[in-house]
């Protein structure tokens, strides 16, 4: 099962991510953090949060490598949009949109081999009873 991670509702048009998305569509997680790091966009920063989330959420919740993860899916869908409008000349309202986006990374990898559970160790029946005198007696 892969790990996935979602950020909803961010604030940047999904055709302006969906450009930074496609440069690390395929990569591994590491080197996909690397290339946002130094991707001068602004929705390099959203991306790289949800490629965060997800290498986080295949940690710790379905115990993953974090080295062997891999970016197989990342998609970008349209938001809701916000409707306003801009004061123009003459007395007049021109209508604009504020888009949004929802950026959905899946990651998979290699899975960390389980624990053994711990076997207890079958506790003597005798016990060793230090007295005062310094000296050691069984008690059964």
């Amino acid at each position: 099962m892969s790990a996935i991670a979602t950020a909803k509702d961010v604030q940047i048009s999904p055709r302006k991510v969906t450009v930074v998305a496609a440069l690390v569509r395929g990569q591994t997680v590491e080197d996909a953090l690397t290339i946002l790091k130094f991707t001068p966009r602004r929705a390099a920063i959203p991306v790289r949060k949800a490629i965060e989330s997800a290498k986080a959420n295949a940690d710790y919740n379905h115990n993953y490598k974090p080295d062997t993860l891999r970016i197989t899916e990342i998609s970008v869908t349209p938001g809701k949009r916000l409707k306003r409008f801009k004061p123009a000349a003459r007395g007049r309202a021109l209508p604009f949109q504020i888009k949004s986006s929802h950026i959905r990374v899946i990651v998979d990898g290699e899975k960390r081999q389980p624990k053994k559970p711990v076997v207890a160790k079958e506790a003597d029946t005798t016990k060793q009873v230090v007295t005062k005198d310094d000296t050691t007696k069984e008690k059964a």
